[in-house]
Parts: C-alpha cells; sequence; structure tokens
C-alpha cells in the first residue's frame, strides 16, 4: 500500500489535487478536521457498503485518513481490492497533521 505524508497532501490540498476520504466516525470529524479541505465522511465500517459514493473517483488519486493510520489502512486495503487505482494512507492520519501542519488541531 502507498503511503503520503501530511507535507505532501498539504501541498495536493493546496493545489486541489485529490480526493480526500476520511474513514473516522461523525463525531470524531467533528472534533478535529482539515478545514479547508473537501472531505467526504464515510466511516470505514461503512465503506464497503457506501462505495457508488465514490465511484467516480475510481481513476483518481484517493488519500484515505482517520486518527493515526490504522483504520484508512483497512480502507485503502478495500478500496484497492475493488479496482481504485491510485489509491493512499495519509501516515499518521489527523493526529500527524495537528502535529506537524496545523497545531491548533485538537490531537485525541
Amino acid at each position: 500500500m502507498k503511503e503520503i505524508t501530511v507535507q505532501e497532501l498539504k501541498k495536493k490540498i493546496d493545489n486541489n489535487e485529490v480526493f480526500l476520504l476520511d474513514v473516522r466516525e461523525p463525531f470524531e470529524q467533528y472534533q478535529s478536521k482539515i478545514d479547508y479541505s473537501n472531505a467526504t465522511l464515510i466511516p470505514v465500517g461503512e465503506l464497503a457498503g457506501r462505495l457508488d459514493e465514490i465511484e467516480s473517483q475510481k481513476d483518481q488519486e484517493v488519500v484515505c485518513l482517520c486518527r493515526s493510520g490504522s483504520r484508512s489502512a483497512q480502507a485503502c486495503q478495500l478500496l484497492e481490492e475493488k479496482g481504485f487505482s491510485d489509491v493512499k494512507n495519509l501516515q499518521g492520519g489527523i493526529n500527524q497533521w495537528a502535529k506537524e501542519i496545523d497545531p491548533s488541531l485538537p490531537v485525541y
């Protein structure tokens, strides 16, 4: 599985070059999220049943994120199995983003 650093993701967000898939629970996104991205929220437990919502991204770069990178790794594996061609896991998740990019975000 491919991974992406928070610095690499920041550049892609700034250039509007990436589809960001947040696989946390809604309450987690409410607590801490990357404000200037248009991340699509589909909890990892619901992803298999909701793939039709992101089918249009199948041939685009998709970056999955969660709190620390574990659930997003599961999501990446599922997407790859379902034919998504360019899937990456955000190393360290939203907590790494808070540590290196936006220290104002709560770490949980």
